[in-house]
């Protein structure tokens, strides 16, 4: 995944952004499980804006920087 587009902006979104659809519907990204992003990592992110947050989000996850999201929430 290409972080090159990263923006602060993006954190935000990963606070308040619901998945759209599955089994997490409805959760705020930075809630999502570390497996399930995981899961979409090897299977492939989907595509677009979406995508891109999801995968920040399970960087930021990896990292433990979780603490920097709940604030924005």
């Amino acid at each position: 995944m290409d972080f090159t587009m990263f923006e602060k902006q993006h954190l935000l979104e990963i606070a308040q952004t619901p998945m759209p659809f599955g089994k997490y519907a409805g959760r705020t990204l930075i809630d999502l499980p570390e497996e399930y992003l995981l899961w979409f990592s090897k299977k492939g992110f989907p595509e677009g804006k979406l995508g891109l947050l999801m995968a920040l989000t399970l960087e930021v996850k990896i990292e433990g920087l979780q603490e920097l999201i709940t604030p924005l929430k």
